[in-house]
């Protein structure tokens, strides 16, 4: 008998499953301690310089092969923009104006955003009825975290969440993208993660003068460990779990840990930053999630069987012919 390996237990993919909703949901509140003495596009790279070198020591213990298409490593750039350099910056930069808390609500509606920008793209993705139903609740949802009643204000807050929703619009552009031109390439998960980073941290490297050259006058211990757990797991292992999840799992159900990634946000903000919470967060982080449900056909689960009996055909007096 085969031995298994720890990705391939239920109890190892179970583990991944609560360690990819920690390290996303964590991801903000490094980014916010991080803020504490950085710029917003220094964070950005010591995110992705950090994230490349962990991706890249886990390619070279695994031995794994980087794709040699020089079209691949083309399209991977357009991809490394849009999922990591740009959408990273434009949170570091929100967060200097609203929570981390807030910040992980906002990024939960990635799925909502990506959905009908691959209906447009892609010929499989048609929106569906339950896709509708989920997009109009995400929608009501965002309304409803934005808090409109509120007025615009005169500060950044309404601008800093129009920039973590435009991070979400690139991070719906870069999964569209990927399943257009790198899918079915036959690049491995983890040198596909290393080679997007890599470019992303060669990018902001070579940058630096322009977007990370603040003088820095000293990092305290917190900064700098921040930092490396939101490198090396925020951006580099988180990649790798993800991927073992929906391999075990389907995409389906590896979508759930967009539903504990914003709890564990809040919960981190609010209890080691003692970041402030209005209702209109929570609740409106509520029909985000109800909306990626529905969008996934999982809403009815929430409908008890009784209520469903009542509604089938045969309840109805409805008739199977035609």
């Amino acid at each position: 008998m085969r031995a298994r390996g720890f990705t391939q237990t239920r109890a190892g993919i179970v583990g991944q499953f609560v360690l990819l909703a920690l390290a996303w949901g964590s991801s903000f509140l490094f980014i916010k301690l991080g803020l504490r003495e950085l710029s917003a596009t220094q964070v950005v790279w010591a995110r992705l310089v950090v994230g490349a070198l962990a991706l890249g020591l886990l390619v070279l213990v695994t031995r794994s092969r980087l794709p040699r298409d020089i079209r691949v490593w083309g399209h991977l750039t357009v991809v490394a923009l849009l999922l990591c350099v740009m959408p990273f910056t434009l949170f570091a930069w929100a967060q200097q104006h609203i929570s981390s808390g807030l910040a992980s609500i906002l990024n939960a509606t990635t799925p909502l955003i990506t959905m009908p920008l691959a209906a447009v793209a892609l010929a499989g993705e048609r929106l569906s009825r339950h896709r509708v139903v989920g997009l109009t609740l995400g929608f009501l949802g965002v309304l409803t975290i934005v808090g409109p009643w509120h007025g615009l204000g005169t500060d950044n807050s309404l601008v800093a969440q129009s920039a973590c929703i435009g991070a979400t619009v690139c991070y719906g552009l870069a999964f569209t993208y990927l399943r257009r031109f790198v899918t079915g390439r036959g690049v491995a998960a983890a040198p596909l993660a290393f080679v997007q980073v890599l470019i992303g941290a060669v990018l902001m490297v070579v940058t630096t003068p322009w977007l990370a050259g603040t003088p820095i006058e000293g990092l305290s211990g917190v900064t700098i460990l921040s930092m490396l757990v939101l490198g090396a797991f925020g951006t580099g292992m988180a990649y790798v779990w993800n991927n073992n999840i929906i391999a075990a799992w389907g995409a389906a159900n590896a979508a759930a840990v967009t539903y504990l990634s914003p709890v564990v946000g809040v919960v981190l903000g609010t209890v080691l930053l003692g970041e402030p919470l209005t209702w209109n967060q929570p609740l409106g982080g509520l029909l985000v999630i109800l909306g990626i449900m529905a969008a996934h056909g999982q809403l009815a689960a929430l409908v008890p069987a009784g209520v469903r009996d009542l509604q089938s055909p045969a309840r109805r007096g409805g008739s199977n012919e035609r």
